[in-house]
């Protein structure tokens, strides 16, 4: 079982670069991509929050749960 992180997915679809977002979402681009990357262990809410909003998105279009 595995939590998959497709945030580089959305952000291609939106045409953003990590740097941008990372201003736009008031994180450090070096914990947005490890965000990106799916090496994170957790993600506050209020980050996915601030991602959702200026991606334009649900947070199911960042996480997908699968079944291995």
């Amino acid at each position: 079982m595995a939590i998959i992180v497709n945030l580089d997915v959305m952000m291609a679809k939106r045409k953003i670069s990590l740097n941008e977002l990372s201003e736009k979402v008031d994180i450090t681009p070096a914990n947005l991509s490890i965000l990106k990357t799916g090496k994170a262990k957790a993600i506050r809410f209020s980050t996915l929050e601030a991602l959702c909003h200026k991606l334009e998105c649900q947070p199911g279009d960042i996480l997908e749960y699968k079944n291995d």
